[in-house]
């Protein structure tokens, strides 16, 4: 993780490109994650405009595996995303209450890149996890098939069916509601 270590003091003006390989452990390392492995490539663009103000550019693209939803097979996810933020060496504090704007404070010699890039993919996966329609794990569908509570269709087979089932303290319940 020391190689996402940027010192800020020694970055030359202008323009400078660091590049990182991820795998699966470098998201684990700082929070466990849902991920079982990874092949990202990251270039992070640094620009030194003036002291004290940075300009960040972070590109990720490549592949993650975590777990199917639905059928818990493993499912590759596509990464591409790019973020922007600018940060500034400024006050006392961390300050990150600005969209796209991290402060710092004036004494850090480095800023830690790690938590930004992991962020940054993260974000890219989505909040569900799910195989296209069709192509989950047929075995697996097929059993959760067989334990999924039955819907009623709204024949009037069911509707009968389902009045008969209804607990008799619920059905005095919507007789007064009724009145």
């Amino acid at each position: 993780m020391a190689s996402f270590k940027l010192k800020l003091n020694g970055l030359p003006f202008g323009s400078q490109r660091f590049s990182y390989a991820l795998d699966g452990d470098f998201f684990n390392r700082i929070e466990p994650t849902e991920l079982r492995s990874a092949r990202v490539e990251v270039d992070v663009d640094v620009t030194h405009e003036h002291e004290g103000l940075f300009q960040l550019e972070v590109s990720c693209s490549g592949t993650v595996v975590t777990t199917c939803d639905r059928c818990l097979d493993e499912l590759e996810l596509p990464i591409d995303t790019h973020y922007s933020v600018t940060v500034k060496q400024q006050g006392d504090e961390v300050d990150d209450s600005v969209d796209g704007v991290l402060t710092i404070p004036e004494g850090w010699n480095e800023l830690d890149l790690a938590p930004i890039v992991r962020d940054t993919v993260l974000l890219d996966i989505p909040i569900t996890h799910s195989h296209p329609e069709g192509e989950c794990n047929e075995a697996m569908m097929e059993l959760l098939g067989q334990h999924r509570a039955t819907e009623l269709a709204g024949s009037e087979e069911d509707d009968s069916d389902a009045q008969a089932s209804i607990d008799p303290r619920w059905e005095a319940l919507r007789k007064l509601h009724e009145e």
